[in-house]
């Protein structure tokens, strides 16, 4: 029996699961929505003879809520068949899908039971909660757009990409939250602090006079070897274990000098080392 490579994208509605289920459309993925999931090693099984059919992106939300019980089940009957299955969830802050259901005026899909839009999202998140724990990789999409979704999920599952796992390295501010869907957090916190010198203030850690001074910092070094000597031992693990991207977030306290400094240099190590790295600064506008 030939065995199939199955992604199956979930999460809240409105997090992006059908630009997810696009750009894997787009790299070659024969996609479905809402097949119910007990009945997934059966349509494997009737389509092993078709090649097209190998790679299957699967979207799975709350509607099938009647088959959300049996999903363990079902996952395990599929991999015991020989399939690879990998589950991407993408979650989302509660205030974005508020802004995103009042700018395109579109109904919950369990906003007629809960009674409310605030209500049908708090269900939603209870009912998908299993899904979530059994993740390979969560992605929160609150302050992503379509096309950067579409990048992560093309960079993970594109088949032209190297074997290597790929890297999203992200800068954040504390004071606005940790990213939900960082593996590593890294504080920059203990830093020196450029936002303490009057010139650099209204700078960032992209200007080279912020890295001038960050780099002149006896911590900076010591700090920046430690994190690459981790993240050199513990990615080949994540390949072992065939795991598409891993994401490492940089946080200091506004997010501005310390943390995008810091991961711009980490970036570029790990790109010289022949990683794939996506680079995001969620407190600068303008991305990478």
């Amino acid at each position: 029996m030939s065995t199939a490579h199955v992604v199956i994208v979930t999460g809240l509605s409105g997090s992006g699961k059908s630009t997810a289920i696009r750009a894997l459309e787009d790299i070659g993925f024969f996609c479905i929505d809402n097949l119910p999931l007990v009945i997934l090693d059966k349509f494997l099984l009737l389509a092993e003879d078709h090649e097209q059919v190998r790679r299957v992106a699967l979207g799975i939300d709350a509607r099938e809520r009647l088959f959300l019980d049996t999903f363990p089940e079902a996952l395990a009957r599929v991999r015991a068949q020989g399939h690879r299955v990998e589950i991407l969830f993408l979650d989302c802050q509660e205030e974005a899908l508020l802004r995103r259901y009042s700018a395109t005026r579109r109904r919950h899909p369990l906003e007629a039971e809960a009674g409310s839009l605030a209500a049908a999202l708090e269900l939603e998140r209870t009912l998908l909660e299993p899904l979530k724990e059994q993740a390979a990789w969560i992605i929160d999409t609150s302050t992503l757009n379509v096309h950067q979704l579409k990048a992560r999920v093309m960079q993970a599952w594109d088949p032209g990409r190297s074997r290597r796992t790929g890297v999203v390295v992200m800068s954040f501010g504390y004071r606005n939250g940790v990213p939900r869907e960082a593996d590593y957090v890294i504080d920059c916190r203990g830093l020196p602090n450029p936002y303490f010198v009057d010139d650099l203030r209204p700078l960032t850690g992209r200007d080279p006079e912020v890295r001038r001074f960050l780099e002149e910092k006896p911590e900076w070094p010591l700090f920046r070897d430690r994190i690459l000597d981790l993240l050199r031992t513990s990615l080949p693990m994540h390949e072992a274990e065939e795991r598409p991207v891993v994401t490492v977030a940089f946080g200091c306290t506004g997010g501005q000098h310390r943390s995008v400094a810091m991961a711009i240099v980490v970036a570029e190590a790990l790109r010289e080392g022949g990683h794939a790295v996506s680079l995001a600064h969620r407190e600068l506008e303008g991305g990478a």
